[in-house]
């Protein structure tokens, strides 16, 4: 590993955090709704709102709830180019939208992406290549096949799961520069691993350019805190339940300028012939990890790599 990575993977363990449930008693399964926040946090009515100093704004993209809260004097327009940020960003690097650049690459309609793009695909090889292939951001033909959004979703096919593994493996995919080619024309590349965690960072960037020094940026189980609270005094952010609401917590994270990244099996699943399945796949299998986990929370000081390191 050079020095480069060394720094990168040292950074994203600094200040490293780990909850681990232990698999007992699954009843029942929980789905992302609109008008819930299932994100670590307090939920908040629809769209801009003003209330003692602390302005926020919540919306739904990026396929769950988000809220950018900022606790001191802000303009309104801020919070409104954070949502476009946000956007833009998922019109980017979405899987599922066929102009987006990660959706031309997997049509081989062009091998050229923004410098941006070409970061982030280099740093999830990074973390397949790290782990051994048991992250790997090269699921798209498997992920394509698990509809965990589907009005009734189901389990796939045996025959098309073995046909997907076939092409998952990050050491086919080389990124030079912004030009990303693949050794397998059927390999894909699916985001939806880091993308909150990265959109998330900038989100925090853009907002320290404007002079911010205390906000917290929800991405839907993405937490990301910009300072500490006005009083200086550090944020307190509940570690959900696994299948409980969304105001049920196993745990309290007290932490200022840090990101809090939970992946749980109860995020995404459904059950069929009384088995749950959830949307943490094992790119060997094809099916969902059972590794006897049910959630998984990082804490870190960079969004991103909180991210991957949480799957």
């Amino acid at each position: 590993m050079n020095f480069e990575k060394r720094k990168r993977f040292r950074n994203a363990l600094a200040g490293l955090l780990l909850f681990s449930v232990l698999l007992s008693g699954i009843s029942g399964c929980s789905r992302q709704d609109p008008s819930s926040q299932t994100a670590s946090g307090s939920a908040s009515s629809p769209g801009y709102t003003e209330n003692q100093g602390a302005y926020s704004k919540t919306t739904f993209a990026l396929s769950t709830v988000i809220t950018i809260t900022v606790y001191q004097e802000a303009d309104a327009a801020w919070l409104n180019d954070c949502e476009q940020l946000i956007r833009s960003y998922e019109n980017t690097l979405s899987r599922t939208l066929e102009t987006s650049e990660i959706a031309r690459l997997n049509s081989r309609a062009g091998n050229e992406v923004s410098q941006e793009t070409a970061e982030l695909i280099s740093t999830g090889l990074y973390y397949s290549e790290l782990t051994g292939g048991a992250y790997d951001i090269t699921v798209a033909t498997l992920t394509s096949l698990w509809d965990f959004l589907a009005e009734e979703p189901a389990v796939p096919e045996e025959d098309q799961i073995r046909e997907a593994i076939r092409h998952i493996g990050y050491q086919t995919v080389h990124a030079d520069g912004t030009t990303v080619t693949f050794d397998d024309d059927q390999t894909g590349i699916e985001l939806g691993s880091i993308a909150k965690g990265y959109i998330a960072d900038q989100v925090k960037e853009f907002l320290v350019s404007k002079g911010v020094e205390s906000a917290m940026i929800n991405l839907g189980g993405n937490v990301l805190l910009l300072g500490s609270k006005t009083d200086g005094t550090d944020f307190r952010i509940g570690i959900q339940t696994p299948f409980g609401s969304n105001a049920d917590y196993f745990g309290i994270v007290a932490a200022s300028d840090q990101s809090i990244v939970t992946s749980g099996v109860y995020e995404r699943c459904f059950q069929q012939d009384g088995k749950n399945y959830h949307h943490i796949l094992n790119p060997r299998t094809g099916y969902p990890y059972d590794n006897g986990l049910l959630s998984v929370t990082i804490i870190g000081p960079e969004s991103t790599h909180c991210d991957a390191l949480s799957t």
